[in-house]
């Protein structure tokens, strides 16, 4: 049974990718700062670990004993400049490659496909922070999976398609379910690794 560390694992994404990992047979490691967000349909099926992704020794703490780690950060309706996210970012990557984990898959956001001037004026800030994510990303050596997802919807399982580099923007929109299917099934695929990946819900024939 492989182990697997999520962290932001209580968002509406977050909730889904590690259901889907608990699914798959993983042992899962959840990190969080309040355990009363975490959901009954899981909560005694993983292992809650309290932090803060700010706090360097915290992520560490989290990490060990680790073999896949899975970053699904956010700031649910909060819009405000933040550096919650990349500093967590860099601390998860800080105490990955002190223990010598290299698998990781991020969920960013498809605005970083877009030129800045064209990012939505209201998420430019939450835009700027992923950027710094995925630069830290990038700069890591990490076999990273950077998924950077369109709008996220709550809808059901569907087909969807990827795209390396890119957008494949023949839809705006995913399904949370898919998305974090594709946040744990990437890390068993070599061929995503070090990878910027889009992706979005197949449009209806």
């Amino acid at each position: 049974m492989q182990k697997i560390v999520v962290f932001g694992g209580t968002g509406m994404t977050g909730q889904c990718t590690v259901q889907y990992a608990l699914d798959k047979g993983l042992k899962v490691r959840l990190m969080v700062r309040n355990e009363a967000t975490v959901p009954e349909s899981f909560k005694n099926q993983v292992e809650l670990v309290k932090g803060d992704v700010v706090n360097a020794d915290d992520v560490a703490n989290a990490i060990k004993d680790q073999e896949l780690v899975c970053v699904v950060l956010g700031t649910r309706n909060d819009l405000k400049p933040t550096t919650m996210m990349s500093t967590g970012m860099q601390n998860i990557v800080d105490a990955m490659k002190a223990v010598q984990l290299k698998n990781v898959s991020v969920c960013l956001s498809s605005f970083l496909f877009f030129d800045a001037d064209k990012v939505p004026k209201m998420f430019t800030e939450l835009n700027a922070d992923h950027k710094r994510m995925l630069d830290v990303l990038k700069a890591s050596g990490l076999e990273y999976r950077a998924i950077l997802p369109p709008h996220i919807a709550d809808e059901p399982s569907s087909e969807y398609v990827i795209a390396y580099d890119k957008s494949p923007g023949l839809t705006r929109s995913i399904s949370k379910l898919d998305l974090g299917k594709f946040l744990i099934e990437s890390l068993f695929d070599a061929q995503h690794a070090g990878k910027v990946i889009g992706m979005c819900t197949k449009p209806a024939c």
